[in-house]
């Protein structure tokens, strides 16, 4: 089995679906807009948008109709200098897992080939990126002792926390760490919540 795929900037796609399949070629931040629910999420297209400041997007959405919406909705709200536009070929067939076509009878991004994947992502790969994310400390400890989770006044924190970053407030304590160890160094986060120096 070929080795992963190290894809250092975050990867939209529509469905849970879509990220397992895409999980089994890469290694990396898969975010999923859970199909038309980005529409009514303004915590995900935030999210999507704090990403871009910091890096690329790759957009990942099915060739139908729907994934057509979702993309465009996607590209109204974040820079376009700031998207990376990858497409599937429509495909006529049915997924495995559903008893009946899509709509329009194509394939969407859980139906297509590992290799396929393989191919539109490849150009993409970069190793030192992914490397640095994956050396950041940051973690479920340094929240607790900057008071953003498992205090009283944990949520107000993490919302002043969240404001700073241009992110929305109300994010879970998993969410917001996931967001920042992306959009930050370690070192940046200390400066954040005044531990700098350490």
């Amino acid at each position: 089995m070929p080795r992963k795929l190290n894809i250092p900037y975050p990867v939209i796609v529509e469905g849970k679906y879509d990220a397992i399949k895409l999980s089994s070629v890469m290694e990396g931040q898969i975010i999923t807009t859970d199909g038309f629910g980005v529409f009514n999420q303004k915590e995900k297209l935030s999210l999507i948008r704090a990403l871009s400041q910091r890096s690329p997007v790759i957009v990942l959405t099915d060739s139908d109709g729907a994934g057509k919406l979702i993309r465009s909705h996607i590209t109204s709200a974040v820079p376009t200098d700031r998207l990376i536009q990858l497409y599937i070929p429509r495909i006529k067939g049915k997924e495995k897992r559903k008893e009946q076509p899509s709509a329009e009878g194509t394939l969407g991004v859980e139906g297509m080939e590992c290799g396929l994947l393989r191919d539109l992502l490849a150009p993409y790969e970069d190793e030192a990126a992914l490397r640095r994310a994956a050396e950041n400390p940051l973690s479920k400890t340094d929240f607790f002792i900057d008071g953003l989770s498992g205090g009283e006044n944990s949520t107000a924190r993490r919302d002043a926390l969240a404001a700073k970053l241009n992110l929305p407030c109300g994010m879970t304590a998993n969410a917001l760490l996931a967001a920042v160890r992306l959009l930050c160094t370690y070192e940046e986060y200390l400066a954040l919540v005044g531990r700098a120096g350490e």
